[in-house]
C-alpha cells in the first residue's frame, strides 16, 4: 500500500523570505539579529555582575517575547586550507615552501582528530498581527470583490506596517544588547536563508569555497 509522502516545506512553518523579514504562513513576521559573544570568563568579578545585570534589566524592560537560539557547527577549515595550498604553489624559498605544507598537514590532521566547533548567536525578533476577519456581512462580500490588483496592493500596505513595527522592536533589541556590551545586526535575506539551511541540513558544511582573490 502506498504512503503519501509529503514534501518538506509542508512541515516548515515559512512562506518565504523577503527583504530580510521571516514571512510565515500565518501572516506573523520574524527578524533574525546575530549577536556577538561575550567571554566573561576574562572580566573581573564586578564587571561580570554587572554585565549580568544589565543584561537583566534589558529583559525586564521588553514588552515582547524574543528567542535566544545558539547554532554551533563543526568548523569548516577547507577556506584556510585552500589558501594555504595556494600560497605555496607562488612561494619561492625552498624552506617557507616546505613549513607551510608542514603546517597545512598538520593543520589537517589535528581538525580531522579533534571537532573544532564555532558557535552563532540569535536573537529572533517576533511580530504578531492580530485581524478580526470575516468572510460575511457586507464588508466581507465588499473585499471579496476587489481585484487582484486591489489585493495585491492591500497585501504589500500590510507587509510594509507589520514590517515597520518589527523594524522598531529589532532597533529596541539592538539598543539593548549595545548597552551591555554587546555587538549586534540584523540578517539580510541570504544570511537568514543560509541559517535555515544549516538547521535543515546539519550534517553538511558550508556551501561553495568561496576565496578571494
Amino acid at each position: 500500500m502506498a504512503l503519501n509522502a509529503k514534501a518538506t516545506q509542508e512541515f516548515i512553518p515559512i512562506k518565504e523570505v523577503r527583504d530580510g523579514i521571516v514571512v510565515l504562513k500565518d501572516g506573523d513576521l520574524r527578524a533574525i539579529v546575530l549577536a556577538n559573544s561575550v567571554n566573561l570568563s576574562l572580566k573581573s568579578d564586578d564587571e561580570q555582575k554587572a554585565t549580568i545585570l544589565q543584561f537583566q534589566n534589558f529583559l525586564n524592560t521588553l514588552d515582547f517575547s524574543i528567542q535566544i537560539s545558539i547554532q554551533s557547527r563543526k568548523l569548516d577549515i577547507r577556506p584556510y586550507l585552500l589558501l594555504l595550498e595556494n600560497r605555496v604553489k607562488v612561494q619561492t624559498e625552498p624552506l617557507l615552501k616546505l613549513q607551510t605544507k608542514e603546517y597545512i598537514e598538520f593543520i589537517r590532521n589535528f581538525t580531522e582528530t579533534v571537532a573544532i566547533m564555532t558557535k552563532s548567536f540569535f536573537v529572533v525578533v517576533p511580530y504578531t498581527h492580530t485581524v478580526l476577519k470575516s468572510d460575511s456581512g457586507i464588508f466581507g462580500r465588499f473585499f471579496k470583490r476587489g481585484s487582484k490588483e486591489q489585493n495585491r496592493v492591500a497585501k504589500e500596505v500590510d507587509f510594509e506596517e507589520k514590517r515597520s513595527q518589527l523594524e522598531e522592536r529589532v532597533a529596541v533589541i539592538q539598543q539593548g544588547l549595545g548597552r551591555c556590551g554587546i555587538n549586534s545586526a540584523q540578517l539580510g535575506t541570504e544570511e537568514v536563508v543560509e541559517v535555515f539551511y544549516k538547521v535543515f541540513n546539519p550534517g553538511e558544511l558550508e556551501g561553495k569555497i568561496k576565496l578571494e582573490a
